[in-house]
């Protein structure tokens, strides 16, 4: 019976997943192609065989520390459905800030420039396209892999003022300047203690590493913000919970003006702003 099933799957997943209830009705409602009240509504039913083999399959990967979402094919994200892989980091709800803080920066008919550097699946870059059809926006990462997510998603979207470009950081849009730059970059040091999380080793690692301090990235895109950015233009950085000082002062090295960090819904330091002077 799904009732049972759901019962068996809790208690399977209860050392691996502070989630576990919740991860065994999203994992069961997907291979049913149910929503999870429905589950209750239909808990008496009998789960069939070849139901059964898939939803043990997922539970099987769960278990493992396998992000739900990678086993679900997607993440909700600002109020976009997008395709996630192993190829991209899962979305996380404190970079809807970058969102937040980009949509304050631009007029709702801002027919600006806009760049998102690491887009991975395209998630902030294309959660701000849809909010500002003006805008237009590049999506930037080097990972081919990644940017081919972020292409299908933009597809999938209809999202026709977005546009996926292969490269490193800047160096694809050489001689190009924004109103806008936006980036959620790796921001882990080689030896965070983090990386042992079973969770995150599933994710890309290149995602999630800079280098010996983690800053590198950060002071990368930093350096790079003042010759694209257009007079008064803003860039807008994630990092991580500890590195609002550095990231300041980076930004403000660099010639930025205004630097400021801003606090996610945890009250946690997570994203530096500073704008180009002009």
């Amino acid at each position: 019976m799904i009732s049972a099933a759901l019962e068996a799957a809790t208690a399977a997943l209860a050392a691996h997943s502070a989630s576990a209830r919740l991860d065994a009705e999203v994992l069961l409602a997907h291979v049913l192609g149910a929503s999870r009240a429905e589950l209750l509504v239909r808990g008496a039913e009998a789960l069939a065989p070849a139901a059964a083999a898939a939803y043990a399959a997922l539970l099987h990967r769960r278990a493992a520390g396998e992000p739900v979402a990678y086993l679900l094919g997607r993440r909700e994200f600002w109020t976009l459905t997008l395709e996630v892989d192993a190829t991209v980091l899962v979305p996380r709800p404190e970079s809807e800030l970058l969102v937040e803080l980009a949509l304050a920066a631009l007029a709702p008919r801002d027919a600006g420039r806009v760049l998102d550097l690491g887009t991975g699946s395209g998630a902030v870059g294309l959660a701000i396209a849809s909010e500002r059809a003006a805008a237009r926006v590049d999506l930037v990462d080097a990972s081919a892999a990644a940017l081919a997510v972020a292409e299908r998603n933009r597809v999938r979207l209809g999202l026709g003022n977005a546009r996926t470009v292969l490269g490193d950081w800047f160096g694809p849009v050489a001689g190009c300047r924004y109103a806008l730059i936006v980036a959620n970059p790796p921001y882990l040091a080689v030896d965070d203690p983090h990386l042992g999380d079973r969770a995150l080793m599933h994710e890309p690692r290149t995602a999630l590493v800079a280098g010996p301090s983690g800053l590198e990235a950060v002071a990368a895109i930093a350096a790079g913000a003042r010759t694209h950015l257009e007079p008064g233009g803003w860039l807008i950085v994630e990092h991580g919970w500890t590195q609002g000082p550095q990231a300041r002062e980076l930004l403000a090295r660099s010639g930025l003006e205004a630097v400021r960090t801003e606090r996610d819904l945890a009250g946690t330091e997570r994203a530096t702003l500073g704008r180009a002077p002009g």
